[in-house]
């Protein structure tokens, strides 16, 4: 497996899991980076896939979730 790349971000952690979730339902594995600060509740949850997955995942993003 080549090297991880970010391909969604976003302050809500269980909107980082339902796109982890909807990936793997789609065979593409992908982890959570958790770079929130703890003592001041900002920055974001990021999810990594590899580098090979990058184009799918998105395009899996785009046409599949949608958080409004």
């Amino acid at each position: 497996m080549g090297s991880w790349q970010k391909i969604f971000s976003d302050e809500l952690v269980y909107r980082a899991e339902i796109v982890k979730a909807v990936l793997g339902e789609n065979e593409i594995d992908a982890v959570i980076l958790n770079k929130r600060d703890t003592n001041y509740h900002w920055g974001s949850h990021e999810v990594m896939v590899a580098a090979d997955d990058v184009l799918k995942a998105i395009k899996i993003i785009k046409e599949e979730i949608n958080f409004e």
